[in-house]
């Protein structure tokens, strides 16, 4: 048991270790975060979707931003798409692939930002919400895996985790880098 956890542990200090090393890295990140603050400062909101964990993740950056992260602040503007009871009509009523694309289109505005979380890059649902995003002149900002995905591609600012042999390393990647952009965001307001 203790092997295992110990060959965990180094499995997902080596992707951190790698993701480090990477050039684009702390600019990616960078530029994501001066996004949303400058989103936050000019008034409007972000909105956050993915599927599974990355809901998950989601919901944890913008419970972050509406309440609290180290200390005391102003609450600010954050939604993540998470209604179970929105989630469950919108896909037996049109698709599961436009749940998060109707959310953005019917309380989304021009100027706002869409997080969008995708281990893959590939999620139909994600991708078509960084679209409707775009539609109503939103920008994307993208927490996904490894460069060359469509969801990068389509950003305004992405953040790539790099290849891991789980999607589990991706997501590992994705919270710290929630936590680093809640920080980030909170020390440019």
């Amino acid at each position: 048991m203790k092997e295992l956890i110990y060959n965990d542990l180094q499995e997902a200090r080596g992707e951190l270790e790698r993701f480090l090393a990477d050039g684009k890295t702390l600019d990616s990140i960078a530029a994501v975060a001066t996004l949303c603050a400058e989103t936050l400062k000019a008034g409007n909101k972000i909105i956050s979707c993915g599927n599974g964990g990355s809901l998950c993740d989601a919901t944890h950056f913008a419970e972050e931003l509406t309440g609290r992260y180290r200390g005391n602040r102003r609450s600010l503007p954050a939604i993540a798409i998470n209604d179970p009871a929105y989630l469950t009509c919108s896909a037996n009523d049109f698709s599961f692939e436009d749940v998060f694309s109707r959310y953005v289109e019917g309380v989304g505005c021009s100027g706002d930002v869409l997080l969008a979380i995708s281990t893959s890059g590939t999620s139909k649902n994600v991708l078509k919400a960084a679209e409707a995003a775009h539609a109503k002149g939103m920008k994307v900002a993208a927490l996904t895996g490894p460069a060359g995905n469509p969801l990068a591609g389509f950003a305004d600012a992405a953040v790539c985790a790099p290849a891991a042999p789980h999607s589990d390393r991706i997501q590992e990647i994705h919270i710290k880098v929630i936590h680093i952009l809640i920080h980030a965001i909170e020390e440019q307001l």
